[in-house]
């Protein structure tokens, strides 16, 4: 296997999403000079359906039907629009016709026992991206190009024991994929993989959560040693700062991978947040582009980084948060503290985006869909130390991101500055716990004028 003659494509739900852009994917496998290797996500909107599947299929088992009816529909109309060979046509549908059966049986399971577990409605999920794979090898079939259907659960591609949002054991995966590889490469058969789900060690499958496809095509390109990953969507990739709110932002040419991770974590969340580090230790470069727009260039992710002469790359922000503050006089002095209260958080699946603390106060910032539930497990900490909880709401995390904004004199100053001069209170600061990003908490309403505010002073005015 030539390392350097594989390219890892990856197409997004909103790429797939009807004939005319499937057709355009197809174009730009066909196009290729390398040895294309194909990730893909589940159509649009069908992960939505079969979530909604499920939780119909609990309340009532005549909802099972209309749930099939739809997936059935949908996929049927759209290999009916982009396959016209009759032959190849009617071997797709009946291919896609049995997997839509295995969803079928297994939402009657859930309607007869009234309950689902985690490992299977992860089972369920699957099926978007295994139906999408079938059609788009179908579509291909029609093209005069011969490809193979892999599903990611029967590769080795093993992970955590999380259904929701697991992750991929790298080491073990490389070991079990070694031999797929190579067979795959020799074969020269143009190879489709499912995107978003791995397996568990005990064999079930195990999802990445929403995005959770450009993780997979991450970890395939990690696996093939691949000479680069191309990520397709229908949108304009990284930007300076959230299009909606400032109109003069810019597709960012070039990124470094720490940079394109912190960005992964903030605004409309382009890559899903683990897709960097796969690729990492083999320095494999990224480009995110844009489906609607192919010629345009998209954004650049490579290892090494560039400064900017304004440092800053982009201003983006994450205004579904709360602050949950923890007061205690002693709270500076008690040794591990912040880490347990971490691990407890973590473990119940309640992901951390900042820590900040003091002597008196440690502030944690979180998704706002999971402020009751940590609340009440940091409540079990409550005692000599920890002498009260409480939240803070309706505040937003911007973060300001570039290399070498740390090494920059003043750039906090100006900073700070810019969002002064607009009126605007900063309601906290962080630097440093990032070599590339500074944070800012603000009001959620002052969110416009601060990004405004930062985009005029830093990259365009």
């Amino acid at each position: 296997m030539e390392k350097n003659n594989i390219k890892v494509i990856k197409f997004g739900g909103d790429c797939l999403s009807d004939s005319k852009h499937i057709l355009k994917a197809v174009e730009i496998i066909l196009s290729e000079k390398q040895f294309p290797v194909v990730v893909v996500s589940a159509m649009e909107g069908i992960t939505e359906l079969l979530i909604s599947g499920i939780i119909k299929a609990k309340g009532r088992e005549t909802n099972v039907n209309e749930t099939i009816s739809s997936l059935t529909e949908f996929h049927y109309n759209i290999a009916q629009e982009s396959i016209k060979n009759d032959k190849v046509f009617n071997k797709t549908i009946q291919t896609f016709t049995t997997l839509i059966k295995k969803v079928e049986r297994l939402l009657y399971g859930v309607s007869y026992t009234e309950e689902v577990t985690e490992a299977v409605k992860a089972y369920i999920l699957s099926y978007g991206e295994r139906i999408s794979a079938a059609i788009l090898s179908g579509v291909l079939e029609d093209n005069g190009t011969e490809s193979t259907v892999i599903e990611t659960d029967k590769i080795g591609l093993i992970t955590d024991d999380n259904f929701e949002h697991a992750t991929v054991n790298l080491e073990e995966f490389k070991r079990n994929f070694n031999f797929h590889a190579h067979s795959i490469y020799n074969a020269g058969i143009i190879p489709i993989f499912t995107g978003f789900f791995g397996s568990s060690p005990e064999g079930k499958v195990t999802t990445f959560g929403r995005g959770g496809a450009d993780y997979s095509a991450s970890v395939i390109a990690f696996g093939f040693e691949a000479n680069e990953l191309e990520i397709w969507k229908c949108c304009t990739g990284f930007t300076s700062a959230d299009p909606d709110i400032v109109k003069e932002a810019i597709i960012i040419d070039k990124l470094s991978y720490f940079e394109a991770a912190e960005l992964s974590y903030f605004g409309k969340k382009i890559l899903h947040p683990l897709t960097i580090e796969p690729i990492a230790s083999h320095e494999i470069p990224i480009t995110v582009k844009n489906l609607c727009e192919p010629k345009s260039k998209g954004t650049l992710i490579v290892s090494d980084a560039y400064v900017e002469e304004n440092v800053v790359k982009s201003i983006s922000q994450n205004d579904n948060i709360v602050m949950i503050r923890i007061h205690g006089t002693g709270i500076g002095y008690k040794p591990g503290l912040i880490k347990n209260l971490s691990d407890a958080l973590s473990a119940n699946g309640i992901n951390i985006f900042s820590t900040l603390s003091s002597q008196t106060t440690i502030n944690i910032i979180i998704e706002n869909n999971f402020a009751e539930e940590a609340l009440e497990i940091l409540n079990s900490f409550k005692g000599k130390i920890i002498e009260k909880i409480d939240f803070v709401r309706n505040i937003a995390l911007i973060a300001i991101i570039g290399e070498g904004l740390l090494r920059k004199r003043g750039i906090f100053g100006r900073i700070l500055n810019s969002i002064s001069n607009v009126k605007v209170n900063v309601e906290m600061a962080s630097a440093g716990a990032s070599e590339v990003a500074i944070y800012i908490i603000v009001q959620k309403e002052e969110v416009p004028d601060v990004i405004n505010a930062l985009h005029k002073e830093f990259i365009k005015p």
